[in-house]
């Protein structure tokens, strides 16, 4: 199955992002872009003009399916991507792939991050900054050193071997987000932890696949420390639950 026979959506959440949208809209190649769905830019109450410039930039490129929403309150990382799949799922969409407003991920890598999809070998797929020499890339040592120690530490609790867990580069398949409560995930940064270790026990299949690394000057919204804290908190309802000392909802899955 090729990529003209799936319905795809590409989702760009952003938040204060005018100055690197269009750049990330420019580099997703033309043949991806001709050929998907929607482009779905979803605006989380930005303060800056990230929104104008998605509509300005849709009126001058003419994308007929280039499609930008603005959030009048901010939903959160993990909120926004709550609203996102909910409408891609109404939509009917076979995939869905996020992709950062940031310029953080390489737009160029779609085409190879769909090849799993094609071939009907995956659920997910992330792009792992981790594989492909991320200190050139300028991820600064003290970032690489915390994603290495909690990616660590998430795979002996998790008993996975993944090369990390905090990438934002992600496919899904939303027949498979259908079936999984993501709803319940947090509408913080750590809902992509939550909604991987849902794949995990609902036994769905999880890949993962080497990218290029790129930091630039954009100003990072993520505070590490409370982040690397909910990531432990998410690791000890996980363990509270699977040795059924506790429950919670959201990780309460049968094998899809």
């Amino acid at each position: 199955m090729g990529v003209k026979d799936l319905k795809i959506a590409i989702f760009i959440p952003t938040y204060n992002a005018a100055k690197t949208l269009p750049i990330v809209i420019d580099r997703i190649p033309e043949k991806i872009k001709n050929s998907v769905s929607e482009i779905l830019i979803a605006d989380d109450a930005s303060q800056d003009n990230t929104y104008l410039i998605g509509v300005g930039y849709k009126k001058l490129k003419g994308f007929r399916n280039l499609k930008i929403y603005h959030h009048k309150k901010n939903k959160g990382y993990g909120g926004n991507q709550k609203w996102a799949y909910n409408y891609c799922i109404k939509k009917g969409y076979d995939l869905v792939v996020m992709l950062h407003g940031d310029a953080q991920y390489a737009p160029e890598m779609i085409p190879k991050l769909l090849k799993p999809f094609e071939k009907g070998t995956t659920d997910m797929i992330f792009g792992s900054r981790i594989t492909n020499n991320p200190i050139k890339g300028g991820m600064p040592i003290h970032k690489y050193i915390g994603n290495k120690a909690l990616t660590w530490i998430e795979n002996k609790v998790l008993d996975l071997k993944l090369s990390e867990y905090h990438s934002g580069y992600r496919i899904y398949n939303c027949k498979t987000l259908k079936k999984i409560p993501f709803n319940l995930c947090s509408n913080d940064f750590h809902f992509d932890t939550e909604i991987l270790i849902q794949f995990k026990l609902a036994k769905l299949r999880i890949n993962e696949m080497p990218i290029p690394t790129y930091y630039g000057d954009e100003k990072c919204h993520v505070n590490r420390f409370s982040y690397a804290i909910n990531i432990l908190k998410t690791l000890i309802q996980y363990w509270l639950h699977t040795k059924r000392i506790n429950t919670y909802k959201k990780f309460e899955l049968q094998e899809v």
